[in-house]
Formats: structure tokens, sequence, C-alpha cells
């Protein structure tokens, strides 16, 4: 571990060392939670499905149980990685024609964007296939925490006001998180009684069929939410405000559990999910900047940022040429982690030219994706705070005394989706991350999975060094994810400096959010970085943006809130990081 501690650029806060258990999360006490089931005596797969459920709870405008939740599992023993999609399908009803028929080729805000909730099916699905504890046990925090309440903070508190006026339109919302009719703000005791009725009910379904069993219980709790009263209150909602979804689709759904998509980024494996997320990106691009001297270029250099961007850019034509759910699409996995390929690919990073926009996707085995233009030709502004989900989701990481460990990146709250009425959850408004092109890869079709943001990950060195990471972020997920990878492997910082070292990203691409606006050759810089970068990468063609040094919080959504920990199995020693830019926050012991 010694060679991640040399840097004399020491970070805000200290790296998080301990030799027994370590967590880091999107938030201080979804960190507490696990930890308290660690010290139970629970492996890292309990106390992971503890804090998620947590941020459910503490962060509920931007996770939800009826949300999204892909996991990561390594479990030290089979020295292996999986993947729990945690991703709900669109219903039978819904399709591209109905939304450019009816909505102009737009999803709407509002139960028309609502999937299959997955969140809840992919905590029961981790615990029952990994963990050790009881449902009961490891939601008894985030029950605590809805029913008795928690203290209002500042990102929460600006989130709320800053979508008041959604939430205005939405009773069931406003009921929650307008209390008599004003925002919460920071200090005020925050208490979400339903969602604490409605995670007691789960555990006591769980309680009522124990007697069969640990795994009859765990099922007892999957029927209740998708079969039972709580699947009931969902579809009357939908029914009663035009929604798409019905009884058959919430009883049919059923998480995945598939092996991980790798590549080798020299010495270092990383573990990505399937291609029904942008995961894939992540190791697109590295494919794409490993044979290049990064450290040669010189850490956050304006060469250095420049092939960071121009490799993302190739790696998000692909993914918008050819990323899609893989029960409907032909995805070409293994040609695009192909080593030669990113050879090929490698090459159209021109080191004195930036893309203007996106680059032309790769052509693989005479086939073309399905992205077709250029986002230059239909630019729109961004508008972050129009967008929800921009300032959306979280993440946990955990490993446990044996060095198993596990990744997640839970999302979808109540910031863009409708509560249903007197169960405190919204239903997953994922659906707005799909096209209503019928020739787009991640396109709308009855039980089709959106193409999602959230993406876990994992790095395993060869010497058995290993590391879960990953953020919130949307577009900017994989931007960071890299950024951080490379502070960590490339250029030795100790994690916590990784997470927290200034940070770049582009918008220069279609979003994977509806309606898909994007921002030829921007370049967002963050304030901490040399002012005297600009003119040099301006050079180059990039259209520099500069993320203020401090401002409101949800601005972080872009900068994003990067959580890793890495663990030397050898020796036990365990170095956990939490991002300041939000409440995140690492422990161990």
């Amino acid at each position: 571990m010694r060679e991640f501690f040399t840097s004399k650029d020491q970070p805000y806060r200290p790296a998080v060392v301990g030799t027994r258990h370590s967590v880091s999360a999107g938030h201080y006490l979804a960190a507490q939670a696990a930890m308290q089931i660690l010290e139970a005596g629970g492996n890292a797969v309990d106390a992971a499905v503890a804090g998620g459920l947590a941020l459910n709870v503490v962060e509920s405008t931007m996770t939800g149980i009826a949300g999204v939740a892909p996991i990561m599992v390594y479990m030290a023993e089979a020295r292996e990685a999986v993947t729990i999609s945690g991703l709900g399908w669109w219903p039978k009803a819904a399709s591209c024609e109905f939304f450019n028929t009816h909505h102009g080729g737009t999803i709407p805000l509002g139960v028309l964007q609502s999937v299959v909730p997955g969140a809840l099916d992919a905590w029961v699905t981790a615990l029952e296939r990994f963990g050790t504890m009881s449902f009961a046990d490891v939601s008894a925090e985030a029950t605590r925490l809805a029913r008795d309440g928690f203290v209002m903070y500042p990102l929460m508190a600006e989130r709320i006001e800053h979508f008041s006026k959604n939430t205005r339109k939405w009773p069931s919302n406003a009921e929650i998180y307008l209390p008599g009719g004003e925002a919460p703000q920071p200090g005020d005791l925050f208490v979400q009684s339903d969602l604490g009725r409605t995670l007691q009910f789960l555990a006591d379904e769980e309680g009522a069929h124990s007697g069969k069993g640990r795994a009859a219980g765990l099922d007892a709790v999957r029927h209740a939410f998708y079969q039972g009263d709580i699947a009931a209150s969902i579809i009357r909602h939908q029914s009663e405000n035009g929604g798409l979804m019905t009884a058959e689709d919430l009883a049919g759904f059923r998480v995945e559990i598939e092996p991980s998509l790798w590549t080798r980024f020299h010495d270092t494996v990383v573990h990505e999910c399937g291609p029904w997320c942008q995961g894939p990106m992540l190791l697109q691009a590295l494919n794409l900047v490993e044979g290049i001297d990064l450290r040669g270029l010189g850490h956050n250099s304006a060469a250095y940022i420049h092939t960071l961007v121009e490799a993302i850019k190739l790696a998000a034509a692909d993914r918008d040429a050819y990323y899609g759910d893989p029960r409907f699409v032909d995805v070409p996995m293994e040609a695009l982690l192909s080593k030669d390929y990113a050879a090929g690919r490698q090459a159209m990073i021109r080191p004195d030219k930036a893309w203007p926009d996106m680059p032309p996707a790769g052509v693989i085995a005479d086939r073309q994706g399905s992205a077709k233009r250029t986002p230059a030709a239909d630019e729109q502004t961004f508008d972050l705070l129009g967008h929800p989900d921009r300032v959306d989701t979280s993440y946990i990481c955990v490993v446990d005394c044996h060095g198993n460990a596990v990744s997640a990146t839970p999302s979808d709250g109540a910031a863009s989706a409708q509560v249903v009425p007197g169960t405190g959850i919204a239903t997953s408004p994922r659906g707005r991350q799909s096209w209503t092109d019928p020739d787009h890869a991640a396109c709308i079709a009855p039980g089709k999975r959106p193409r999602l943001t959230p993406n876990p990950a994992f790095a395993v060195r060869d010497d058995g060094l290993i590391m879960p990471f990953g953020t919130p972020g949307g577009d900017t997920q994989v931007q960071v994810m890299l950024q951080v990878f490379l502070n960590i492997f490339v250029f030795a910082m100790d994690p916590q400096a990784a997470v927290e070292a200034p940070r770049v990203a582009t918008h220069s691409f279609p979003s994977t959010t509806d309606p898909h606006p994007c921002e030829p050759a921007s370049l967002y810089l963050e304030g901490r970085m040399d002012k005297g970068l600009a003119p040099s990468l301006a050079a180059l063609g990039h259209r520099i943006e500069w993320w203020p040094e401090r401002g409101p919080a949800y601005i972080s959504q872009d900068i994003n809130g990067a959580c890793a920990i890495l663990c030397d199995p050898e020796t036990g020693v365990k170095v956990a990081a939490a991002d300041p830019r939000r409440p995140a926050y690492a422990l161990g012991r």
C-alpha cells in the first residue's frame, strides 16, 4: 500500500485506513448503517444492502426502493465479480409508436416514464444469493431513519427547493417534501412516515413467513412488493394517472445475475456491468488510453485532459451506436472490447485537434450502429437544473474482513417521479433514458430495459489488490470513474486524494436522457484547476466552461461524488475514500 501514499498533495479529508472492514457511501448515515451491520457480524453484501436501503431514505430525492440499483458483488472465495442488474423493464403496453403518436416523440415527466421497479428485487436477490442476514435485520436502520426522521442537510434541501415547482404538481410528493407548503431547511427534522411504514410492512411480511426458512422470508418480501399490497398501490396509481404499467408487468419481473464484463489495463483487470448500462464505455475508454504514456503527459496537463476527453468521445460514439438491452439488441461486446479494435480507434485521438462533436462510431464486421447523426446538427443547450436526473443517484461500496466486496449505484428518487400515495415510494422514472427512434439500440420496446447510466465497477490487480469504485453523475459517471481510476493506478494517489483531485467532463455527445441534448466541443473544468489550461485547450478546439470552485450543492452532480475502497487482501489493509463534494463519508476499522 505504500505506493499509494507517496503524493505530496494532501487531501482535504484523510484517507480512512483500517484492517478489518470498510464502507464508503454517498451519505454519512448510510455509511453508518452499513458499518453497524459489519460490526454485528454481517458480510459485505448484508452491509451494502443496509447502506443502500438507508440511501433510499436519506437521499430519497435521488434514490428509492422502487427505483434502480445495479450491484456488483465480488466474493473472495470464488474470486469472481458478478452483476445484479437492478434495472426494470418497460411495461408491455409501451412502444416507440405510442410516444411518437401521442407525445411528439418525447417521454413526458410523470407515470408514462415509469418502468418496473428494479431496486427492491436487486437488494433482496443480493441478500438471498450472497448475504447472511434477514431483510428485517438490514432494513432496521433505514426504517428508523424514515419513521423517526433525520436532520435535513444542504444538498437535499437545495434539491427539494429547486424542484418544488414539479413537486407542487404532484400532491403525494408535496405532502412529503413540502410539509406545510414549504421546503424543509437544513437543520429541520425530516420524517417520511409512509416510507417507514412500507419498509416495516416488508419486514413484517418476511417475519410472517420466516418459519419456513430464510429464503421463504426473503421471497415473501419480494412477493409483497411485486404481487401484494405494494404492487396493488403502484398499479392503482398508474391506472388513475394514465400510466401503462399493469399487475402482469410487476408480477413477472426478476433481476438478472450475470458475469461481469472486463478488460485488462496493464496489470489490473477492471470489471463492469453489461451493455444494459453505460458501464462498458469505461472499459472501452481504458483500452483507448492504455497504450499512451499518460504519466509522461503529466497529470491534468492540457495534453492529458485532451487525451482523456477525446477517448471519452470515441467511447460515447460506440455507446450511442451499439449499447442496449442485450435481450433485445445484438451488442458486439467482444469486438468492442478487443485490443485490436481499440488500437484502430486510438488513431482517431488527434493530439493537435479536438473532435468538434461526437466522432463516428466504429464499424464492426460490416456493421454500422444506429447512431447516424452527429449532435452538432441539432445542438441544444444543456439545462442542468431542468433535468432532475442530472442531480440524481448515489453510490455505496463495502469490503468486509474476508475480502468480499460490493459496489452499487442506486438511483431514481422523488425529484423526477410521482410518489405512490400512502407508500412513500416513487416508481422508477428510468424510462426517460430511452429513445423513441425505433432504429436506435436503446429504443423503447415492450419488456425492454432502458440503457442505464448508473454503472458500479471493480478493479482487481494481479497481486490481489481489489477496489470497488463508482459515482453518481449521469453521463459524467464514466468520465469521473476513469479519472479516479487513473489517479490511483497510474499516478499512485491514495484513494482520498484521487477522488478529491480536480476533474473535467464533456457533453459533446447526446445525453442519455430524453430529449437527448448535447453540447458539441464542450469541456468543463473544475475551478481549482490551473486557469492557464483554458487557452491551450481552446486552441485545440475545446469550448471551455468552468465549474465554480464552490457553489450551490446541486452543481456537484456533474463533478459527482466518487467513492472507493482499496483493499490489500494479504495484509488486510483497506483504504476508503469519499468525495467531499457531496455528503459522502467513509468509515473503517
